[in-house]
């Protein structure tokens, strides 16, 4: 019997880079594991002990069938972090929540009604801006703009958005990701982009590199995982903290992501003993 299902898509039967790396590390902990695509009607979930959503990296796309689909899988079992916490989750909108608790990289709501009084504010205050779905992932759709008549916003995604200063320093400094895993944090991943990207993603030339957990990052880390947890009422399983440095110096979080952050195995393989830990603590 398969005691854990590790939640992918189609386009990633067997999981996220390095997926096999985890399978490993449960199966020296007693645990059989395999990965499955998450709309695949054959899977019968509630066979499973337990489901962790781990590559399920087209729910951007299918938002209500995907939280549907979590809702369901929690009503019948065990899953970690779970489908209200994806909900919260999933729209970027938290971040404004967040800024109440730590510091957050300053963002603004956009509709299509009030698109371009909305830009001319965000510009006005914060001159060059990136402009980002509120569903969204891997920074499809992401444009930077300095103008309400710029150009590169003909790339824009469907609304609603979040606009947000271009964070400067993400061309030099780059973006850092923080993994905390059952309320611990277990590494540190530094990436940065290529040319003049902003997006540190591998697909747009980004590169990343594992590097010694840093005590500012750790700490901001797991300031922000107390509050997401304190906002949503339940404790959370496991997250990784983005977080970038703002024009006066402050170390501001970007983005938390609950759903399915990958672990970067292919980068920092070491991730997935204390993610096999914490099934196995879960499974107790």
């Amino acid at each position: 019997m398969t005691d854990v299902l590790l939640a992918s898509f189609s386009l990633l039967p067997d999981g996220e880079p390095g997926g096999e790396v985890l399978v490993r590390a449960l199966a020296e902990r007693g645990v059989t594991a395999r990965w499955v695509s998450w709309d695949d009607p054959e899977v019968d979930w509630a066979s499973a002990d337990l489901v962790c959503v781990r590559a399920t990296w087209d729910y951007h796309r299918r938002l209500e069938e995907f939280l549907a689909w979590a809702r369901e899988v929690d009503r019948a079992g065990g899953m970690l972090n779970g489908a209200e916490v994806f909900a919260w989750n999933a729209d970027k909108s938290y971040l404004i929540e967040l800024a109440a608790h730590v510091d957050v990289v300053p963002t603004k709501l956009l509709d299509d009604a009030g698109l371009v009084a909305g830009l001319s504010e965000a510009i006005e205050d914060y001159g060059s801006v990136v402009v980002k779905s509120r569903v969204g992932a891997a920074g499809l759709g992401v444009v930077v703009a300095e103008s309400t008549d710029d150009h590169r916003l003909a790339g824009l995604t469907a609304g609603p958005w979040i606009v947000q200063p271009l964070v400067g320093s993400v061309r030099t400094e780059g973006e850092t990701s923080v993994f905390v895993i059952d309320g611990e944090v277990v590494a540190q991943v530094h990436k940065l982009p290529s040319g003049g990207e902003i997006r540190v993603h591998e697909q747009f030339g980004g590169a990343s590199r594992a590097v010694a957990v840093a005590e500012e990052h750790a700490a901001l880390a797991g300031r922000a995982v107390r509050a997401a947890a304190e906002i949503v009422g339940v404790p959370l399983d496991y997250a990784r903290v983005d977080m970038m440095r703002l024009a006066d110096g402050t170390l501001a979080v970007s983005e938390v992501e609950l759903i399915e952050p990958g672990l970067y195995l292919d980068v920092r393989p070491a991730n997935a003993a204390p993610f096999a830990d914490l099934v196995v603590a879960r499974l107790a």
